[in-house]
């Protein structure tokens, strides 16, 4: 039998947690005596111990493509650090057979003021790779990432899309015998997550051994022959792709109620943070009423927000069980940004018409300017749409119709209701 690729049991990482610990910058001596007086009638910090992975063991054999699944939180990218030698791990151990290229966040590897050039033999050198091999890649590197004109100009000045295009083309083109990706490719655009799918393929179909961590389930499905699936550090299943798949499906299912708030403070996210998504919930016709397949969908978000801009726009996007997107609720369609200021803010905006078969679905979130993302959530709620109680007026077959919105958007307080 074969030696596998990677070997894992046991593995187990924890982290102490400290709470109740005020951390302060830079003091004065009056703030010192101050601080001394108070002291004794200060709480003491007390810690508590957390297992972001808890004896998780699996095996990946040689040219296999495992998907990892599992919800925000669950350990997934924990997983991945350790495999990649980032973090170690607490108690257990891993075996790894062949040479790691991992791409686990968009900059990992790159320093802001070297040129992308520069990057790219800098990150080649980390992931383990000859100049002779770079210089043998570079051109093919760079056609991939398409940034031939800014190959000169130092990656601070990179957009998020140009940092992770550039880092999945020198982890997937120095030929690694074990590729690991983390879910860094939801800031590409479309046709350049196409490409990288097609990569992965090719990685895949040269016999090497490809970990991808997605929440986009129709990828994982199309890409990979197995699946673990990771819940609250543990590993909940592993095995065939479509069975594992199936069995995180039916347990994904379980909805919050229409007009009840999701808290999006520990959630996987991306972006500047000059606006941060707080809070969002959904409802039909009213604060309490459901969604129905022909209905009116009203998503409310709050959002945190540290400075003013003058080009805001926002989106809701609708994915499927298999991540796939129908429906993009974006008030760019209103034809003008939006101004945010400093402070809290609430924008409530749907759709008239849904057009979606009663079912599962999954909301993501996203906020940013023309040049840049604040805020991106990919699996921020879960949405139910049920049969409509009435029989639908409206034709089948007819395709996506032009949506209209309602924006009611406020900075700062009072909000209209506050999250529980």
């Amino acid at each position: 039998m074969a030696t596998a690729a990677i070997k894992v049991a046991g593995l187990g990482k924890s982290y102490r947690l400290t709470h109740g610990e005020q951390r302060e910058g830079y003091r004065t001596l009056r703030d010192s005596i101050v601080s001394a007086v108070k002291s004794p009638f200060r709480k003491r910090a007390t810690t508590e111990e957390f297992w972001a992975l808890d004896d998780v063991s699996f095996e990946v054999q040689p040219g296999e493509v495992v998907g990892i699944i599992g919800r925000n939180g669950a350990g997934k990218s924990t997983l991945l650090k350790i495999l990649s030698r980032i973090t170690k791990p607490t108690r257990g151990h891993i075996e790894i057979n062949g040479r790691v290229g991992s791409l686990l966040e968009v900059g990992t590897g790159f320093h802001p003021e070297l040129t992308g050039r520069e990057n790219v033999y800098l990150n080649g050198s980390i992931l383990g790779m000859s100049r002779g091999e770079i210089k043998a890649k570079f051109d093919e590197i760079v056609a991939f990432a398409e940034v031939e004109k800014f190959l000169d100009t130092p990656v601070k000045r990179y957009s998020s899309g140009m940092y992770v295009r550039l880092a999945f083309a020198v982890a997937a083109h120095l030929e690694p015998e074990i590729l690991i990706v983390d879910e860094v490719l939801a800031v590409g655009d479309a046709g350049f997550q196409q490409r990288c799918l097609d990569k992965m393929r090719e990685c895949a179909s040269s016999g090497r051994t490809v970990l991808l961590v997605s929440h986009q389930l129709n990828s994982v499905r199309d890409l990979c022959d197995e699946a673990i699936w990771l819940n609250g550090g543990r590993l909940r299943r592993s095995g065939a792709v479509e069975e594992v798949l199936t069995e995180y499906m039916i347990e994904s299912a379980r909805f919050i109620k229409p007009g009840e708030w999701t808290h999006l403070t520990n959630v996987t996210r991306r972006g500047t943070g000059q606006a941060k998504f707080r809070a969002a919930s959904y409802h039909g016709t009213d604060l309490t009423a459901p969604v129905y397949s022909d209905g009116r969908l009203q998503i409310v978000v709050q959002f945190d927000v540290a400075a003013v801009n003058q080009d805001t726009l926002v989106a809701a996007h609708i994915y499927d069980r298999y991540g796939v997107k129908l429906i993009d609720i974006n008030t760019m369609y209103l034809g003008q940004p939006l101004r945010i200021d400093p402070g809290v803010c609430e924008l409530s905006f749907g759709v008239e018409v849904l057009h979606l078969t009663p079912g599962s679905y999954r909301v993501g979130l996203g906020m940013g300017s023309t040049t840049e993302h604040f805020d991106d959530i990919t699996d921020a709620f879960p949405l139910e749409v049920l049969p409509s109680p009435v029989e639908s007026q409206i034709g089948q077959g007819q395709g996506l119709v032009t949506s209209r919105f309602g924006f009611t958007i406020q900075a700062g307080n009072p909000l209209s209701h506050q999250p529980a």
